[in-house]
């Protein structure tokens, strides 16, 4: 090191003083820097002497010594307190609600499993804009989940750094970094159009980046290092020096100058009108809430993962209206000022922004943070830069990755409270945020067109702007939510009255924003998108800063801070009133959905009462303001409804857009529901009347309230009338009955809304947390996933585990409302307030009759039940007013009496309502009332003559004679005689009440509202006409309507109970309970009440009339008592007689159907039987086909196309509808049990040797290599991969008739599933997916019966018949349609395999590659077909898979064509089973020919295949019987012989012996004994036993053998060709399987294929050998076929040993066992580099058969056009592949051409799949799901059961 130090020529370290430096070291820090500067050449690229500069540097800091040595020595004093990774955008992270302070707290994986987080609420997640683990910070998180690293607080035990270890880093830095900064400002052109060129500065940035780089390196050497940095970089007296530019370097002249032009446009003074904002930036992909997901945002919706990208709109401009600037006067100067540099932190940032935040230069900079005193000094930079940063992220091309970035920063330093306490008190951190966004919104605003549109002088945002349709602002509004999550900064916010008096101002840009106008011509041609943009801005920069604030209010102490809101509010409400222009009538058709100081003041009211117990009146403005607050949430109100009646419809799909995303659950809590409470404070507050005329008015169905049958309505088209009717009543009960903010507590309104939810629809866990609308604050105390939640939830609700029927959809966990729930809190109100879609309303009622009728309750209609309500609070009791107000009583009184005479236009809806209505008066009446009646004082009103008082419980009884009504003279009234009584003129005159009532809504509302007005001035009864605006006209100016005087004489009560009898439809069906059963009076809650439809209501509200006085109660009974005058019989209204045609239609349909369903039933149960069966176990005939009668000699088919059905014949066939695959599941068998498990660490692997795939393909190629090719191909089957499967939906149609069908299909030109031109279609009938038709042979399918006679020929003629019928020649028949299509389904079969899977030849295209391969397509079908019935044939009887099965048909196809090529008889394997031959040696042939394969080596089964595909057909059963037998004695040789290979020496000699003794006994040739030893003497002529050697022990099992193990191994041995070969009778002869238990399989089978003497007892122990027929004499043919392999053996034992050891027990095919918990999974694969490009795909997948890695949509692993996971599913499963993606834990299917979503096989805890990991809790294996995916697999029917396909175009 001293030597390094002389050589640079500073000191030597152990000097003691050391002077300042860049004085005593000057020489050394001049070589340093005229080497960085020479090391410059020309300030062009740096090349190989920049690197050598950095060596240079590398070597100079380790003071000559090795840099690695050095990184080493000063990591030891690392005091590693905190994590402080940084990670960039796609990183893994987790983080936990249970441990975070901060909602943005997250943790990388490692420390994340280091800590102990079992149980809590944590979530996986993908880092959207980076972040950093914050582990041992622990203002940020809880110091429980601090990792084992991190725990350990104390820096004691670390040793303090030597000042010579880090001496030259100190001097050499400061250098480095200037040099650094130089690069920057060289490299920055301030660009001419003030857009920089993307181009050079990242030519700059990747000059730089091993710098950069080494800088970050530096970073992660520890404390000791960072701390050097931090002093290097905010050391004030380095910058001056080095960076003043004085020095005489021309370069560093250059440079400075070129920054101090660069710094000039910093400020937010800098003139920027002249330039255009948001140029043409891209779409933005992040959507409004899509920026979640980042490590810190304080997460849009609470979850700060659930990026929520649907809604993202396209990027169409309002165009560019005319801007509105505002002053700057208002602003703090300083904010506005050209920044200052002081260090060189300071510039650095300072250029981190000008070139857009760069990665490399981010990471670095936050790799500093944890050193404490770097973390404030950049904080306050970060603060200072902060306008700057605004104005270079709207000039910004990149906005969204620019804001990511910004975000990246900002949420590390602002979520600490502590820090942004000290930035806020020493940086005016609140004014600068609050002026940034102000200046920021001000560049896209436009003149406010609401209201008066030629004189507003409001300003609003225009929606259409970049700047806001692309959410540019985000960074900064997610910086401020998260300062004021802080307490202390948040009660500085709301102290100061400036800040709050701009914030109010910034709120009101958003006020009235995005208005609509009603398009009452023509449909708008263009539908703007920007209706999301303002939602999100609203809900991101208004509401989530008001919940912000509102989650420090919650104490009497804070009442100061909610008065200083309210007040600026209202004055900002005040203003905005002045400036719209506005008075008392809003302007017709236009809305706006956007008031958000009318939710900041109703908010801070709603928790003044709740929380800081203020009094409400001290903070409510006078009468006046109140009426005018209220008009703009009515007027949003109203236009729902309007919206909802379709009156909206020009404007578009947008239009509705709004009024769902109003309601939604993420918005509701911002939005209605602060709406709703306003108007009911403002209705608590204002004259009633007052407020209901105005709700009728503003809802346009004034002129519909009238008593007369016929109406002109001004305003409102008939057809809208009903809906508009039922929206007011709606409003009005949702407004008296909603009790959110007037005094429900939080768990009882989570309670409410997880019941309104859930009524609607059973909902999974996480539908549920996003459909609860929670405080949109993450601090505000309701989580989702916390304690309330989900104990509410299991209050409420039952889980439903998920359902998994085999065909049927997946389902997921659910939970479903509780009875308890349904009987007494299914609340209508609540639902109709949150449900999005209308239809979601009728599902909530549907769903509550389901339970009715279930549990008994009520059987017919049910109406919405009316529920109980929470008591108000005190404050808002004058609400209740409104329902006792004459003008809704009128209302209530004409709307009944419009329903009981049927007027157009009334609903059940409407009566509904009304009943609901009058019932919540009756439970919120005065309690004072008294039965005598209250005289009215006060001024005479025009409507008093109706009702004497406004308590609805006295007005009920009130009788109503004649009321006088303005009529259309077309009108029935108009005929009728006024009675003589009346001579009223004008309105209101009527001075005598036993006249006609007259009574106009609108009159009313204005004279209210004048009253309000001039109550100052004048007294209250002084009436003053009041100015009418043009719109309302007073109701009898139209002259074509004139005065009718109508006779009513009713009362409320009477009107209820003759709607009772019209209700029930009966006369005199009401009669008071009370009478029969006085307790009725004493406990009003009856059960038989609560439930029911509207003759039920109108019981409960009577009887709670009766209740509540007696004077109700008597004149109740009084008009019961008038037995009520028969209702005149009425012309059958149009209502009844659409009706009463309704019922004969459904009579009509109801005949019809049945001739329909009667035609069908045949079709129907041919269907049933075979479409979607997977997995039933009924024992049904296997296919419509065989359920022909005996004495029918043809089978009958019915064409499924053309309906006709008749037998097949030659020229016109019938096929069989089918799908053709290529299969490898039986490839994957393997032979032992222990199940195969996927990877999951290096160390474990699969290999595929023992699967039967490999295991036969090595067995082919050992015997083409010593014997003859083409007797190889008759030795063994193919097709244990790419075999090809035909299965079949049971349905059969007409050749020509499929064809044109074809011809149709390929016309259509709808988009299908299925490509038609590959022969793809879907059965006509049950649309089963198919490719293929299959020819049905002509004649008789139920040969057995012919051919059942007696079998007495011996089996030496049966013998000789079948060589005889073997030898025929096959003659091709000749050319039919039949033989045509037999022929081009052949070329099907083979075409649907791939060629490598046809030619086992060794000369390529031999006849006898086609000759295998067509026996082996039945090898594979009944393989498969006894997979499918479960490996053994024990259940008997016809399976699905039969059912599924065309084995008949296939047959028939297959041996048509193996018959054209006939077998040599010389080679014919029959004679050398059934003959002996003399010459045994002419056998062995020449020594240079490859000799043929031995009989003992042949493959039974296939040898089973060849000579019955070989017979004529159809075949005879005795020729089959004798073929089975003849083979079976062949077997059971080879399983003598494979036994004596296994045996050891020892027991083969004691065999030998055994066997020699019993050898003439009289059954020899049937005792196993007798032949195992023939066969081991036979055999041990050749060398076959000797050359014993170590491999024997292989082999040999340990044991010894005793006759149980031996007898076991033979049955064993013979087992699967029993099980085929019955399989094969089953089919051809239609005889069915018997069913067994296990232990008898063998015997059932033997004797069911004719093995077994019929006469057999079963007593003794059975023995496989008496199965045996033997048809020549056992040992010479024995003998005969032994020599054959004794002549191989000579040469080569070890193969011939090899070759005679079968292993046929093979088990079940299964997928790969997955582990229990999906993490496991994912930790290991979404990591691990593909073996093929050694990267880490972007999507990784699994393939679940093999196990293989493979890269998704990968282009590093194409292979001529074919992606790497199509490519697999061809190698590894002939065309089928199950994929696991690794990053979205779905499984994907990949068939042939087309590929499908399956689903997930992991689910969370409450049984749902988490697709694309959104939500990242933890998942765990649904084993039932993964035998579902195995099940359709192995049955090969996930064409059938899954839905959705697409074509994959080899992109997968």
């Amino acid at each position: 090191m001293a030597a390094a130090a002389a050589a640079v020529g500073g000191p030597q370290p152990p000097q003691p003083e050391l002077p300042a430096p860049g004085l005593a070291l000057d020489k050394a820090a001049t070589a340093a820097h005229l080497k960085a500067a020479l090391s410059r050449p020309g300030g062009g690229g740096p090349g190989a002497a920049e690197e050598e500069a950095l060596e240079w540097c590398k070597c100079l800091l380790a003071g000559g010594g090795g840099y690695e040595e050095f990184c080493a020595a000063v990591r030891a004093y690392d005091p590693a307190a905190l994590c402080g990774l940084v990670w960039t955008a796609n990183f893994v992270a987790y983080r936990c609600r249970t441990c975070g302070i901060s909602p943005c707290m997250s943790l990388c994986a490692e420390c994340f499993h280091q800590g102990d987080h079992t149980g809590h609420d944590f979530n996986m997640f993908r880092s959207q804009a980076g972040g950093a683990c914050d582990c041992g910070d622990s203002n940020v998180m809880r110091e429980s989940g601090f990792c084992k690293r991190h725990q350990i607080k104390s820096s004691s035990n670390i040793p303090c750094v030597p000042k010579d270890l880090l001496m030259m880093s100190e001097f050499v830095l400061p250098r480095f970094i200037f040099c650094l900064i130089q690069y920057l400002r060289e490299g920055y052109n301030e660009p001419a159009a003030d857009v920089p060129s993307e181009k050079d500065l990242n030519k700059v940035l990747q000059l730089l980046e091993p710098q950069i780089s080494f800088l970050e390196d530096l970073t992660k050497m520890g404390g000791a290092m960072r701390s050097v940095l931090t002093q290097v970089l905010t050391n004030q007296q380095n910058y001056k020096d080095l960076t003043s530019g004085l020095g005489e370097n021309a370069c560093a002249k250059k440079s400075h100058e070129k920054y101090l032009i660069a710094l000039k446009s910093s400020g937010l003074t800098y003139p920027e009108d002249k330039l255009v904002y948001g140029m043409q930036e891209p779409s933005a992909g992040t959507s409004t809430l899509g920026v979640q997901g980042f490590a810190g945002a304080t997460g849009t919706l609470g979850q700060a993962d659930s990026s929520d990208e649907e809604d993202q709109d396209g990027s169409q401009g309002l165009g560019k209206r005319k801007r509105v600037k505002l002053s700057s006067g208002t602003k703090d100067q300083s904010i506005m000022d050209v920044l200052k540099h002081k260090s060189f932190l300071e510039e650095l940032l300072f250029w981190t922004i000008k070139y857009e935040f760069p990665q490399k230069m981010v990471t670095f900079l936050l790799n500093m943070l944890p050193d404490q005193e770097y973390k404030v000094a950049f904080t306050k930079t970060f603060v200072q830069h902060y306008a700057f940063i605004m104005k270079t992220l709207k000039k910004s091309h990149e906005s969204d990755t620019m804001s990511n970035r910004i975000v990246h920063i900002s949420v590390q330093l602002f979520s600490n409270e502590e820090l942004a306490r000290q930035v806020t008190e020493e940086c005016q951190l609140l004014d600068i945020m609050v002026t940034v966004l102000l200046y920021m919104m001000e560049s896209c605003l436009i003149k406010s067109e609401l209201q008066d549109e030629e004189n507003s002088l409001h300003v609003v945002v225009n929606c259409g702007e970049a700047l806001l349709k692309n959410n540019t602002y985000w960074p900064l509004v997610s910086d401020f939510i998260n300062i004021l999550s802080h307490q202390s900064v948040a009660k500085r916010f709301l102290e100061d009255h400036g800040l709050l008096v701009t914030w109010m101002n910034f709120v009101s840009f958003f006020q009235g924003m995005n208005l609509n106008k009603r398009e009452l011509n023509e449909h708008v041609e263009f539908e703007s998108q920007t209706y999301y943009a303002a939602f999100a801005a609203e809900l991101e920069a208004c509401a989530q800063p008001m919940w912000g604030l509102l989650s420090h209010c919650k104490v009497r102490e804070t009442q100061e801070y909610t008065r200083n809101v309210v007040r600026y509010c209202l004055e900002a409400l005040q203003d905005w009133f002045d400036a719209i222009n506005f008075v008392d009538e809003p302007a017709p058709n236009q809305v706006t959905f956007h008031l958000p100081l009318h939710r900041y003041y109703a908010m801070f009211l709603s928790k003044a009462v709740k929380c800081q117990e203020l009094d409400l009146d001290s903070v409510l403005p006078d009468q006046e303001m109140l009426m005018k607050l209220m008009i703009h949430p009515l007027q949003i109100q109203a236009s729902l409804a309007e919206i909802h009646s379709n009156m909206w419809v020009r404007n578009g799909l947008q239009i509705k857009g709004q009024a769902m995303t109003y309601v939604q659950s993420h918005f509701c809590n911002s939005m209605i529901d602060p709406d709703i409470y306003l108007l009911q404070v403002c209705a608590s507050r204002l004259d009633p009347d007052y407020f209901i005329s105005s709700v009728f008015e503003r809802f346009k169905v004034v002129d519909l309230l009238t008593m007369a049958s016929q109406h002109q309505n001004t305003v409102l088209d008939v057809e809208h009338e009903r809906s508009m009717l039922e929206g007011a009543l709606t409003f009005l009960v949702i407004l008296l009955s909603l009790r959110l903010h007037l005094g429900m507590s939080d768990d009882e309104i989570l309670r409410a809304e997880m019941v309104a939810q859930l009524c609607m629809n059973d909902r999974t866990h996480s539908s549920l947390l996003d459909l609860i609308p929670e405080n949109p604050n993450p601090k505000s105390g309701i989580i989702p996933g916390s304690y309330s939640f989900e104990s509410v939830l299991s209050a409420v609700a039952d889980f439903k585990a998920p359902v998994f029927e085999p065909g049927g959809s997946m389902q997921q966990g659910m939970y479903t409302p509780k009875a308890d729930v349904w009987d007494q809190e299914f609340d209508p109100v609540m639902v109709i307030l949150r449900t999005v879609y209308r239809r979601d309303v009728q599902s909530a009622m549907d769903r509550y009759t389901a339970f009715l009728k279930q549990s008994g309750k009520f059987p017919g209609n049910p109406w919405p039940p009316y529920k109980k309500r929470t008591s108000l609070h005190p404050s808002y009791k004058g609400l209740m007013r409104l329902l006792h107000c004459k003008t809704l009583h009128i209302v209530l009184f004409t709307l009944l009496y419009k329903i009981l005479m049927d007027h157009q236009n009334l609903s059940e809806h409407v009566l509904c309502m009304v009943l609901y209505l009058i019932e919540l008066g009756l439970e919120n009446s005065a309690e004072d009332e008294s039965d005598e009646e209250v005289s009215m004082a006060g001024p005479e009103r025009c409507h008093d003559s109706w009702f004497p008082g406004s308590n609805l419980v006295s007005n009920m009884r009130h009788f109503i004679n004649y009321v006088r009504v303005r009529v259309p003279e077309t009108a029935p009234e108009v005929k009728r005689d006024p009675p003589a009584s009346t001579s009223s003129d004008s309105l209101g005159s009527l001075q005598n009440s036993g006249t006609a009532q007259v009574f106009s809504l609108v009159a009313e509302r204005r004279k209210k509202f004048q009253e309000i007005i001039n109550r100052s001035t004048s007294e209250a009864n002084q009436v003053v006409r009041p100015k009418t605006s043009s719109k309302w006209s007073a109701p009898g100016s139209t002259p074509q309507l004139t005065t009718a005087i109508l006779e009513i004489k009713e009362s409320i009560l009477s009107l209820l109970i003759k709607l009772h009898h019209k209700l029930s439809g009966k006369q005199n069906s009401y009669y008071p309970p009370w009478l029969d059963d006085i307790e009725v009076l004493i406990q009003p809650e009856i059960p038989k009440y609560s439930h029911g439809d509207g003759i039920t209501a109108v019981e409960r509200i009577l009887l709670k009339a009766a209740l509540q006085s007696r004077m109700n109660k008597r004149i109740i009974e009084e008009i019961c008592r008038k037995v009520t005058p028969p209702v005149p019989p009425k012309k059958i209204t149009a209502a009844e007689k659409k009706t009463l045609d309704k019922e004969e239609r459904r009579q009509k349909a109801r005949e019809r159907q049945q001739k329909l369903l009667a035609e069908f039933a045949s079709r129907q149960k041919s269907f049933m039987e075979t479409a979607m069966d997977v997995d039933s176990s009924e024992n049904d005939i296997p296919m419509e086909i065989t359920t022909a009668e005996p004495q029918v000699s043809e089978a009958i088919y019915d064409c499924v196309i053309c309906g006709q059905s008749g037998p097949s014949s030659e020229d016109r066939p019938t096929g069989l509808v089918v799908l053709l695959q290529a299969s490898s599941v039986l490839g994957q068998c393997r032979d032992n049990v222990e199940p195969k498990k996927l990877p999951i660490t290096e160390e474990e692997q699969i290999y595929p040797w023992d699967t039967c795939a490999a295991v036969h393909d090595v067995r082919l190629s050992l015997l083409q290599r010593y014997f003859k090719d083409s007797s190889c191909l008759l030795a063994v089957s193919i097709g244990w991969e790419g075999g090809v499967y035909v299965q079949t939906c049971g349905h059969t149609l007409h050749i020509d008739c499929h064809k044109s069908y074809m011809e149709s299909l390929r016309n259509d030109q709808v988009l299908q599933g299925f490509s038609v031109d590959k022969g793809e279609f879907t059965c006509p009938l049950c649309r089963q997916f198919a490719n293929s038709v299959l020819p049905c042979y002509p004649g008789s399918n139920v040969e057995n019966n012919l051919w059942q006679r007696p079998n007495n020929k011996s089996i030496k003629d049966l013998i000789k018949e079948v060589e005889e019928l073997q030898g025929r020649p096959g003659a091709f028949p000749s050319e039919t349609n039949l033989s045509k299509e037999m022929e081009s389904v052949m070329k099907d079969i083979k075409n649907t395999t791939q060629k490598k899977y046809r030619d086992y030849s060794k000369t390529p295209g031999s006849p006898d590659n086609d000759f295998l391969f067509m026996y082996s397509v039945a090898r594979t079908n009944l393989e498969l077909e006894l997979i499918h019935r479960g490996g053994n044939l024990c259940s008997g009887g016809a399976s699905t898979a039969g059912k599924r099965s065309c084995l008949n048909q296939l047959f028939h196809v297959l041996a048509l064509h193996m018959r054209l090529y006939s077998i040599d008889s010389e080679y014919n394997p029959w004679k050398k089973l059934t003959q002996l031959v003399e010459d045994v040696n002419s056998q062995l042939g020449n020594e240079d020919h490859q000799p043929e394969v031995p009989i003992l080596y042949h493959d039974v089964t296939s040898l089973l295949l060849i000579q019955i595909l070989m017979m004529p057909q159809p075949l005879r059963k005795e020729h089959f019987t004798c073929i089975v037998k003849v083979l079976f004695t062949l077997l059971y040789t080879q399983a003598l012989a494979a036994l004596s290979v296994k045996c050891s020496e020892e027991d083969r000699s004691a065999w030998k012996h055994v066997g020699a003794l019993k050898k003439n006994a009289c059954d020899a040739e049937k005792s196993y004994e007798v032949l195992l030893s023939f066969v081991m003497s036979e055999l041990s002529k050749g060398k076959l036993y000797h050359e014993e050697g170590t491999q024997e022990c292989t082999m040999v099992s340990p044991v010894a053998w005793s006759p149980e193990s031996m007898e076991k191994y033979l049955q064993d041995f013979c087992l699967p060709f029993l099980r085929i070969t019955s399989l094969l009778q089953h089919h051809l002869f239609g005889e069915d399987l018997p069913s067994c238990q296990e232990e008898e399989e063998y015997s059932v089978l033997a004797s069911c294929l004719g093995l077994l003497p019929t006469f057999y007892q079963t007593e003794h122990p059975f023995i496989s050998a008496s199965c045996l027929d033997w048809p020549v004499p056992a040992f010479d043919i024995i003998t005969q076929w032994c020599f054959e392999i004794k002549s191989f053996t000579e040469r080569h034992a070890e193969q011939g040993k090899a070759l005679l050891i079968q292993e046929s027990r093979w088990k079940l095919p299964h997928l790969l066992q997955l582990p229990e918990n999906y993490n496991t999974i994912f930790q290991y694969y979404h990591r691990k580099t593909c073996s093929v490009c050694t990267k880490v795909p972007k999507d990784p997948a699994v393939c679940l058969v093999c196990g293989t890695f493979v890269c998704l949509k990968g282009l590093c692993c194409k292979q001529q056009s074919y992606c790497e996971c199509v490519l697999h599913s061809q190698n590894c499963g002939a065309g089928t592949g199950i994929f696991l993606l690794i990053n979205a834990s779905v499984i994907i299917i990949i068939r042939g051409h087309r590929f499908c979503l399956w689903g997930s096989v992991y689910l969370d805890a409450h049984g749902e799949e988490d697709r694309d990991l959104r939500r990242g809790k933890p998942l765990y294996i649904c084993k039932e799901r993964y035998k579902v995916l195995e099940q359709q697999w192995i049955s090969h029917t996930f064409d059938h059961i899954n839905k959705r396909w697409g074509p994959h175009y080899n992109g997968l």
